[in-house]
């Protein structure tokens, strides 16, 4: 019995200094998501938000960009409704956790950098890797919109360089 009572009260010690430990972590602050209010569900509606025009260092061309939603900590995700009037493109980029595109109007380009161009057309989903040197936009002929779908990393979700050239999209 005595083996019994001695784990007992061992138990109890720690389940008591575990209580504490956590007391003390919810009264600074520290993850007490027990005594957090629950998150509640939002809505952008449509128009809330301006659209804006895409800055010429980042793109070629006659572009849009709808921001519609920006995650919140702890979420990474960002998301846009990006459209290209045609010919229009972004310079070459990387993201530092990828980025998924999803067609939804059109018809577009991708390539990846060293690699061949791609046609995209709605319904497409196309997944850039993390780090992949990429571009995407409109075809020659007709415009494209796709949702973009990034994630943040460190404050950042894109790294942008050199325009892609005449030469380049025309490949």
């Amino acid at each position: 019995m005595r083996l019994f009572d001695q784990r007992l009260t061992t138990g109890l010690l720690m389940l008591k200094a575990s209580l504490l430990a956590l007391s003390a972590f919810c009264s600074i602050g520290i993850a007490c998501a027990a005594e957090q209010a629950p998150a509640k569900v939002t809505i952008a509606r449509v128009g809330s938000q301006p659209s804006s025009v895409g800055p010429a260092k980042n793109f070629t061309g006659a572009v849009r960009v709808d921001s519609p939603f920006q995650g919140t900590a702890p979420a990474r995700v960002a998301g846009g409704i990006v459209t290209f009037e045609p010919s229009a493109r972004t310079a070459w980029h990387t993201h530092p956790l990828g980025q998924t595109l999803i067609v939804t109007a059109g018809a577009g380009r991708v390539q990846q950098w060293g690699g061949q161009i791609q046609e995209i057309h709605p319904g497409d989903v196309v997944s850039i890797p993390p780090g992949a040197k990429h571009w995407h936009g409109a075809g020659p002929l007709v415009g494209m919109s796709h949702i973009a779908i990034t994630e943040i990393a460190d404050g950042k979700s894109t790294e942008w360089m050199e325009k892609v050239s005449d030469a380049q999209y025309q490949q």
